[in-house]
């Protein structure tokens, strides 16, 4: 059967941008057009001729208007299954018209409960009941009926209209397929309200997400695997996937990664700071008085490493920082920081020969704390946790050995203890004059970590301090570290064999901290 000609269209819309061009196009090709309250008198102001739909359905708007479209005369009208005799049969019996195009969009909802202050009783006026039944009937019935909820559509289906009168079967399916997404992402922000309400956000009963994809990848990990990334709508914190980027090729599943991986760092940093991201890793870090400082001393951590890497700025990157990172013999993938000075994006993508390629994320600013919870999927399941960035005050350290570490070299000791939280356990960092020399990452052993570190930190090593993102299960790392000029050590403690390790400490002269948290990242 041929889909109807459209003659007959329901029109109810909280937001009425584009509407009237809409409307009066509709208009123009002989399309009758039926609404209600609000959306009625804005079509009227604009000159587009509309029926009231409480005329047709002899029942008026009441309740403040929560009652006005449910109603057998709107519903039949959409429901009707225009190849059913009996449906068609019930129509004429109790004059009911048919709606071919049913144009809906709701009460905004989450742009209410996410204002300061609301209600709950003004949240609760704010979920709509008669728009979201009438687009799920008329989803239902798209064989026959065209569902509009969102204005980037309006243009595609006049187009249709004005052509031929009526729309094709496959626009149909497709604007059917997004208003069931539309309402049921619309429940689910209200299940996620009352679950708030009723359990707080510490893990409801049932965990629902709300995520729009943002960019199909061109690959995943390896070239064999498909992917694409997907935006939180209610993230209001700076972040990768929201950025801005100003120059380079499309990122990559990798790229997005470490670019996620080198802004949580430098964000955890109040001084001007830089982070080296390689494989998910810190390959470089530093933190300095000026930005342009950061730069030097992060590049300088691990050169090697640092070619090809991914770069992270807590502070607007300027034209003296790009003029280091065009040094010649460097290469660097991606950089995201909260902006870019017009000459610094100048020099990145014009003097070295990578300048086109290098992706330059922005970010805006990172004056807001990282979300709270992150979600780790699982074969069957998710994993649910808070995110490791609460701070690890001071006044619960613990110098657990004879000697005490130097004032000068406190600032050494937080720096390292702040970047290998960062890092894959089994995890060991070593940094000096708050710069990262050596990383051993992802080691089954925590001696194999240890001596990567010492390997990666070369001839530098003399005076460094040491982090451990857990206990020492045995002295032996300790002994090796004080064969290579270790100053202090900083870790959370908690081995059986603590007594064992701080003895070894007393034995070579070297201060260590107990912080009494571990810093595990699997």
């Amino acid at each position: 059967m041929e889909s109807p000609k459209i003659t007959r269209a329901l029109i109810s819309v909280s937001d009425k941008m584009g509407l009237s061009a809409f409307a009066k196009g509709l208009t123009a090709a002989g399309v009758e057009i039926y609404s209600t309250g609000g959306t009625k008198s804005h079509l009227e102001k604009e000159g587009v001729p509309v029926h009231d739909i409480a005329d047709y359905t002899g029942f008026p708007e009441m309740m403040g208007g929560r009652l006005k479209t449910l109603h057998p005369k709107v519903h039949g009208g959409i429901l009707c299954r225009r190849d059913n005799l009996g449906d068609m049969n019930a129509l004429a019996e109790n004059n009911i018209q048919t709606f071919e195009l049913v144009v809906v969009n709701l009460y905004p909802f989450e742009a209410t409960i996410a204002r300061e202050g609301v209600t709950e009783e003004e949240a609760i006026e704010n979920i709509d009941i008669g728009g979201p039944t009438m687009i799920r009937a008329a989803a239902k019935n798209h064989q026959f009926v065209t569902v509009v909820t969102d204005q980037e559509q309006y243009s595609n289906v006049l187009e249709q209209i004005q052509k031929t009168g009526r729309t094709t079967l496959q626009l149909r399916q497709s604007l059917a397929r997004d208003a069931f997404t539309m309402t049921g992402n619309y429940d689910t922000a209200i299940s996620r309200f009352f679950n708030e309400r009723l359990e707080g956000e510490d893990f409801p009963t049932t965990l629902t997400l709300k995520l729009q994809r943002n960019d199909v990848l061109r690959y995943g990990e390896n070239p064999h695997q498909q992917a694409a990334v997907y935006v939180d709508p209610r993230s209001k914190v700076a972040n990768v996937v929201a950025a801005r980027q100003l120059n380079g090729k499309e990122l990559s599943y990798n790229n997005l990664l470490d670019l996620d991986a080198a802004l949580a760092i430098v964000r955890s940093f109040e001084k001007p700071a830089v982070s080296v991201i390689k494989h998910n890793n810190p390959c470089g870090c530093a933190a300095a008085q000026q930005i342009v400082d950061a730069v030097r001393k992060a590049m300088a951590g691990d050169p090697l490493s640092a070619f090809g890497s991914v770069l992270g700025f807590n502070r607007t990157v300027d034209a003296p920082s790009a003029e280091i990172l065009v040094t010649p013999g460097l290469f660097v993938e991606a950089i995201v920081a909260p902006a870019f000075d017009a000459d610094a994006v100048e020099i990145l993508t014009t003097k070295p020969k990578w300048g086109k390629n290098v992706r330059l994320l922005h970010v805006g600013a990172l004056d807001l704390k990282p979300a709270r919870w992150i979600l780790r999927s699982l074969e069957g399941g998710a994993l649910l946790q808070e995110t490791d960035t609460q701070p690890d005050p001071e006044d619960q350290w613990t110098t657990v050995t004879e000697k005490k570490p130097e004032p000068e070299i406190m600032n050494d000791i937080r720096f390292a203890w702040e970047i290998v939280r960062h890092v894959k356990s089994n995890a060991i960092v070593l940094a000096k004059d708050e710069m990262l020399l050596g990383t051993g990452a992802g080691q089954m052993s925590r001696v194999d970590s240890v001596e990567i570190a010492i390997k990666k930190a070369g001839n530098r090593i003399q005076g460094s301090v040491l982090g451990s993102d857990a206990f020492f299960p045995f002295p032996d790392s300790i002994d090796i570290a004080a064969q290579h000029g270790i100053r202090a050590v900083i870790q959370p403690g908690g081995s059986r064999n603590d007594a064992a390790v701080i003895e070894a400490c007393n034995k070579h002269g070297i201060p260590m901290i107990f912080t009494g948290r571990r810093h595990f990242k699997h």
